[in-house]
């Protein structure tokens, strides 16, 4: 297969998201249980320009294999050449071409979903980029269609198919959605039913059950997970236990929330050089995984002025002392002293 993570398997894939999916956060996926990667999306002119920024979107570990580039863009030559670039340069695994991100900006530039409106421009640039990294393996990701009116994501894929695509992504919105409203697994399973390639879903995936339903109802390859893992990076070895034997594996404890948050920031500091931008850029994650806890929105509330390691210390030995007390005033409530013994 040109996926082998396919064979025998249901790989779980972290989706590629902007300003979040960065090596440091993939590797912490990885750590608990993401089996294919995918670095944040690139534009094909992005990499011919080669600056410091392109660089940093490209870089990856060995240990993140199997990982994938993604790339947008809508000429078809461009982005062909910027594939052989990133061959040449990152070695990925396979590169995965974005028509899904319903981004303004993307979309003004013809990229991203404003390709499910021109299917002859998607196609061509799917052909170019199989055509031009082969034996390299490139895969799709999709959205459901531009909008209500429009929903064409079993057509997409069947020219998916015939460009030469491995594997596709099917994320169950349209475009209009966004990121609101429910994602249309049905579609999904249409996809699924109607090509003979890997279909991954994505969408709404939010637990172990989540994952084990769907892949019940629509018969896809795999699932990708994206805002779950922002606030839960663990859920990818809940889901794994879930699907091999049906357990529903807890969540770590308090403390071991606050053990990989507090390592994150570490490895974000080493990672800028220097405390104070490192700190102030993971306000938003450290905001994402307060979601998972008690008192989220007074957390949300200390972690918007965060801007050194200390800071976010003290918040966590202040969040763990006070759920440690409340957990002692139920036990008080739970197991009142026996009167007799107060006689």
């Amino acid at each position: 297969m040109f996926l082998p993570w396919f064979f025998e398997h249901f790989p779980l894939y972290l989706a590629p998201m902007a300003g979040i999916s960065d090596k440091i956060f993939r590797q912490l996926c990885k750590e608990y249980g993401a089996d294919v990667l995918t670095t944040e999306f690139v534009s094909a002119e992005g990499i011919f320009c080669r600056n410091a920024r392109t660089r940093e979107y490209l870089d990856f570990d060995e240990i993140e294999r199997p990982i994938g580039v993604q790339l947008f863009g809508a000429d078809d030559k461009h982005m062909a050449e910027a594939a052989c670039q990133v061959v040449d340069w990152a070695r990925p695994d396979f590169i995965d071409l974005n028509f899904g991100c319903p981004v303004n900006k993307v979309v003004a530039r013809n990229g991203g979903s404003a390709l499910l409106k021109d299917c002859p421009t998607l196609a061509r640039v799917a052909t170019a980029v199989v055509r031009a990294v082969a034996p390299v393996p490139v895969t799709a990701k999709i959205r459901i269609g531009w909008d209500a009116d429009s929903i064409n994501a079993a057509r997409v894929a069947r020219l998916l198919v015939d460009a030469g695509i491995a594997a596709i992504t099917v994320h169950g919105r349209t475009r209009a959605q966004g990121y609101a409203g429910a994602a249309e697994w049905d579609i999904i399973g249409e996809v699924a039913a109607a090509v003979p390639i890997p279909v991954i879903g994505n969408g709404d995936l939010s637990s172990a059950a989540d994952v084990a339903k769907r892949r019940r109802e629509t018969g896809v390859a795999g699932a990708m997970i994206g805002r779950a893992a922002m606030s839960a990076p663990w859920i990818f070895n809940q889901i794994k236990e879930y699907l091999a034997s049906g357990q529903i594996v807890d969540a770590p404890s308090l403390s071991g929330k606050w053990n990989l948050i507090l390592r994150h920031c570490q490895l974000a500091v080493h990672e800028w050089g220097a405390e104070e931008p490192a700190i102030r850029s993971m306000r938003a994650r450290l905001m994402a995984y307060s979601r998972t806890m008690s008192n989220a929105k007074r957390l949300r509330e200390k972690f918007s002025h965060v801007s050194t390691l200390a800071e976010v210390e003290e918040i966590a030995e202040e969040n763990i002392l006070n759920q440690e007390s409340t957990n002692t005033e139920q036990e008080k409530v739970e197991s009142p002293v026996p009167a007799f013994l107060l006689s």
